[in-house]
């Protein structure tokens, strides 16, 4: 099991953060590792995508259930199928007075033991990498709060 959780204040509105994770589709344009995406199905409420990720010569696609609350400024995953035994992730964007306070939680596992052995000595560094893309692609497509 690897687990990460962060909390962080960026000086963007919530609803901008959440539209910004919500377009699955544009992962590849500014997400490391993001090869491609694919939406198969999607309302205003659900979403089930694909994501292509690789590294190094390690590439896989993995498919995911995607619950989206604009009122609320909440996404959730659920892992569909996949390299994973499981994949858990959520991302809250709580108003803050100097922008977004982001709460992102991201919890699963490889199926192969030997892959998860490898990318938890990777984990912490490459989702705050993720997380710092996100920012950057808010601070490219967004006015700062």
């Amino acid at each position: 099991m690897t687990t990460h959780r962060e909390k962080r204040v960026i000086n963007h509105r919530p609803e901008h953060l959440y539209a910004l994770v919500a377009d699955v589709k544009s992962y590849p344009e500014f997400l490391p590792w993001c090869l491609a995406s694919r939406i198969r199905q999607a309302d205003d409420e659900k979403m089930i995508a694909d994501l292509m990720i690789g590294f190094r010569l390690y590439r896989e696609k993995f498919t995911s259930y995607v619950d989206l609350d604009a009122d609320a400024n909440e996404i959730h995953v659920e892992y569909a199928e996949g390299p994973f035994k499981y994949l858990k992730n959520a991302w809250k964007f709580n108003p803050h007075p100097d922008g977004c306070e982001i709460d992102f939680y991201v919890d699963f596992e490889f199926k192969s033991a030997l892959f998860q052995s490898v990318i938890e000595t990777l984990f912490s560094e490459a989702v705050k990498k993720m997380v710092r893309a996100f920012e950057t692609r808010a601070d490219d497509l967004y006015e700062r709060v």
